[in-house]
């Protein structure tokens, strides 16, 4: 079988990077020598989960076979239903990842969270979803980095861009795409009185070299200015940050993390680069909804999903009409109901060409 589950391609490829790998000469390019040792990890990993899977199946197979002279008793029949829970496991998650098929979906992601209007409300409410974002990334144990933050002027933020490094990050990130809802009695209201907020997400995928974005110079503006929070002296007296605008577009992007001027202004561009990938690619979307008249697609300005913390507790997703009642462990990253509903429902619809992109 192809895909996900092309085990020979992958062997095949994985031994080809152990010979990369071990040629000394890889290391005279830091560059390419992590997008090999990357690759080769992924891999592995591919190729170990295969071989528990059919570790798994074999000893099941064997239970059978040792129970097949005679009428299988419930005692053997409970020891082979706990043998086949593992390998069941792997199989619904290498189904999963099947769908994830578009050419951006295994990348990193670079995810940034918005306040709508509602002044501190809304700017609480986009620090609750950043930190629930956080969560739901740790749990998948990919690493995160925050390349900017504005903070509120009385409490939470008015925005804020992180940075995803894990496999199908943005395969999975991107299910979450859109303005989120929140109905609560505001903790800012001396009447204890019953506020609705509204707070978006936007995600891109981290373009490497692979795909070509062509970048015209006189289309950027570029923006130095003193990094604003914590970060030492040298932070808040240089100006190390970097705001870029792609005039053509509109697009703006920010990072002010690193100490450096020249590190920031680095990561800005790949910034700007998956903004504008991605943005191409929703292009095309808007296109094949409107080719096959079907409903409006994700968008930036539509709500995808309510919390409703009173007069009862749910969390809805409208996309899909899932539901769960546990608004705490929701908030605490608890995403993966809504984000596997939402793609086993449009995987179909998944964009999976996307060569030929011109940007």
């Amino acid at each position: 079988m192809g895909g996900v589950f092309d085990l020979a391609g992958r062997q095949e490829r994985l031994k080809k990077l152990d010979e990369v790998a071990a040629d000394p000469a890889i290391w005279e390019d830091q560059e390419r020598a992590q997008k090999v040792l990357r690759e080769r990890s992924n891999l592995t990993a591919f190729v170990e989960r295969f071989q528990r899977l059919r570790r798994g199946l074999s000893d099941a197979e064997t239970l059978l076979e040792l129970s097949s002279d005679d009428e299988p008793t419930e005692e053997t029949l409970g020891e082979l239903s706990l043998e086949l829970e593992a390998p069941e496991k792997i199989i619904e998650e290498m189904e999963f990842e099947r769908m994830l098929g578009g050419e951006a979906d295994r990348n990193n992601a670079i995810v940034s969270v918005n306040a709508g209007a509602g002044g501190t409300e809304s700017c609480d409410w986009a620090s609750m979803l950043l930190r629930m974002l956080l969560f739901y990334c740790e749990k998948r144990g990919w690493k995160t980095n925050i390349n900017d933050q504005q903070d509120g002027e009385e409490a939470g933020i008015k925005s804020a861009t992180f940075s995803v490094e894990g496999e199908y990050a943005y395969g999975y990130l991107k299910a979450e795409v859109g303005v989120h809802r929140l109905v609560r009695v505001s903790p800012f209201d001396s009447q204890a009185r019953r506020h609705t907020s509204f707070a978006s997400v936007f995600v891109s995928p981290e373009v490497d070299d692979d795909i070509e974005i062509e970048l015209n110079e006189a289309d950027i503006r570029v923006d130095t200015y003193r990094a604003s929070g914590a970060g030492g002296q040298h932070v808040n007296k240089t100006d190390s940050a970097v705001r870029m605008t792609h005039i053509p577009t509109g697009i703006v992007v920010a990072c002010q993390n690193e100490r450096s001027q020249h590190k920031n202004r680095a990561t800005a561009i790949k910034m700007l680069r998956s903004r504008l990938y991605e943005a191409e690619l929703q292009k095309r979307r808007d296109e094949m909804d409107q080719i096959n008249s079907q409903k409006k697609g994700i968008s930036f300005g539509s709500q995808i999903r309510s919390y409703v913390l009173h007069p009862y507790r749910m969390v809805k997703d409208h996309r899909t009409s899932t539901e769960v009642g546990d608004v705490d462990s929701v908030l605490n990253g608890r995403l993966d109901d809504f984000i596997e509903a939402y793609l086993l429902k449009s995987g179909h619809e998944t964009l999976t060409t996307t060569d030929d992109l011109d940007v």
